[in-house]
């Protein structure tokens, strides 16, 4: 164990991978929770070839940025003591995130909880896309929940830096029901359209409770975008015959939206057809998004600390708080008695 590892006491696991596993801990000198991101690096030769790239990229990152909105790497070392090396990422702890709230059918999402989450999530993007940062795998599952129901984006093992007019991008990012059709028709150069295309989707999720577009190969993923939205035409895209991997679709029309969101308000609806235009030079960014009337118009997102948790974390959290009214009821009955 690394020196560096020592301060950390790891708990239990709360996710494994391929080429990583996910520990619950405490840091032995704050007392904090965190969580800890061992990733697996191969064998000593590998490690030496140079670290995970995916590791680098989070590292790299999260180093440079700080935001409410935004996970924090409170640190990040390397473990060589074994065969197989790990490089260790040490996070803020985060209690959940949006994919059990929206899955959790004991749990009741309202306009007021949906527009709380999704001004949080285009606050945290407004900052990324001003530091010329794309996170390129925005889904629920990386959208992260802390016990003050603050959401943060996380998982940067995709970002990228844009705004090079030369520079080439794949276009094999972003986990396909998120994935913009820009990206699906083989873009190589792109911009923020792609995590707005994405957080137009979350949103679309969190209203359904489902996904809008769980498309089961690329090809199925452009029909189930054009069942929707339509098949793009001269005037709804323009540049859609210059991508590489461009294929004429039967010409479909749009669906009205509120034939899908029955529930929702005009507004609510205004902010998807704006963001799920499927130009990306016609989509909003994460300002002008927040602009839109639905974020102002009553009823008021809800307070953090007042939005939805899964049933198990309100009974945990219930469970801590006795136990610290115990530790304090017992560290003043030994005042008393001293």
């Amino acid at each position: 164990m690394s020196v560096k590892m020592r301060r950390y006491n790891l708990l239990s696991v709360r996710g494994e991978g391929t080429f990583a596993v996910v520990y619950y801990g405490r840091d032995t000198l704050t007392n904090d929770e965190v969580a800890i991101k061992k990733i697996k690096i191969g064998s000593r030769q590998e490690a030496a070839d140079g670290i995970n790239l995916t590791a680098l990229r989070e590292i790299k990152f999260l180093q440079e940025v700080k935001h409410p909105n935004v996970i924090e790497l409170l640190d990040s070392f390397g473990e060589y003591g074994s065969n197989s090396p790990n490089i260790c990422l040490v996070f803020e702890y985060m209690s959940t995130d949006l994919e059990e709230i929206i899955t959790n059918r004991s749990i009741l999402l309202t306009t007021t909880h949906v527009k709380a989450y999704m001004i949080m999530l285009l606050l945290g993007l407004e900052y990324l896309h001003n530091n010329w940062i794309l996170h390129r795998d925005l889904k629920p599952n990386n959208l992260l929940i802390n016990k003050q129901g603050v959401l943060k984006i996380g998982d940067f093992g995709l970002a990228k830096f844009f705004g090079s007019p030369s520079r080439l991008m794949s276009h094999e990012v972003v986990t396909r029901w998120y994935r913009s059709p820009e990206l699906l028709l083989g873009a190589k150069k792109y911009g923020t359209g792609v995590d707005l295309w994405a957080a137009g989707l979350i949103i679309a999720e969190l209203i359904l409770r489902t996904p809008l577009l769980p498309g089961e190969s690329d090809l199925d993923q452009l029909s189930k975008i054009f069942e929707v939205f339509g098949t793009p035409t001269d005037s709804n895209w323009p540049d859609v015959k210059t991508f590489s991997d461009y294929i004429e679709f039967k010409q479909i029309d749009p669906k009205p939206l509120r034939t899908i969101f029955s529930t929702s308000k005009p507004d609510e609806l205004d902010v998807l057809e704006r963001i799920m235009q499927l130009d990306p030079k016609r989509r909003p960014d994460a300002s002008q998004t927040l602009q839109m009337e639905y974020f102002s118009n009553p009823p008021a997102p809800c307070p953090s600390e007042r939005l939805p948790k899964p049933k198990e974390l309100r009974q945990t959290e219930q469970q801590k708080r006795k136990m610290d009214k115990n530790d304090d009821k017992s560290v003043t009955v030994k005042k008393e008695r001293q």
